[in-house]
């Protein structure tokens, strides 16, 4: 692993640590030491296995990278409020500057385009991410709305939760699917 890959796994780490520390104010301050060690650690796991499955290691950097800018998106989201109440607009914007970092790290680094896709920027790569990102976010909206109709034994408060993690997990392997085999695949 090189130093960039190590530098942005613990950046990322500590970006996810910002929002952990959000919800446990008290001990939140030990997410600032674990998440980072736990993303170079990911990350090296992820290489190591990617040496004989590719896939896995365009995972784990596709990961990372969503996480991040999931981190902004909430991030920016906050700072929009800040200025004046909520607004779906301020929701549009975060998303946009989340879907635009998320362009960059999977461009240049979850997928490492070729040197002649790099010099590309505003074409039909961009579109296609675009495009399979909103996919994304619709499978997203759909999953949890389908899954909250769901009658379960569960709390309808954890079943609610459970139901954001299951619509963001179905919306992350089409992104990573999409992104994969449309949007950076190898030009051979």
């Amino acid at each position: 692993m090189n130093k960039n890959n190590i530098t942005f796994a613990i950046l990322c780490g500590l970006a996810v640590s910002w929002i952990a520390f959000d919800f446990f104010e008290i001990y939140g301050w030990i997410f600032f030491i674990i998440l980072p060690i736990l993303s170079v650690v990911g990350l090296w796991m992820a290489e190591v296995v990617g040496r004989k499955i590719l896939f896995v290691h365009q995972a784990g950097r596709f990961a990372l990278a969503g996480a991040f800018a999931d981190v902004i998106d909430i991030k920016v989201f906050q700072l929009l409020i800040l200025f004046a109440p909520f607004s779906i607009t301020f929701k549009a914007i975060s998303f946009l500057v989340a879907t635009f970092i998320k362009y960059w790290a999977n461009k240049y680094w979850a997928f490492d385009t070729s040197p002649e896709q790099k010099k590309i920027f505003w074409d039909n790569q961009m579109a296609y991410f675009f495009l399979i990102t909103a996919g994304g976010l619709a499978l997203n909206v759909f999953s949890f709305y389908y899954l909250n109709k769901i009658q379960t034994s569960i709390s309808s408060h954890l079943w609610t939760e459970l139901s954001i993690i299951f619509a963001a997990l179905v919306a992350a392997i089409w992104n990573f699917l999409g992104y994969k085999f449309i949007v950076f695949k190898k030009q051979i």
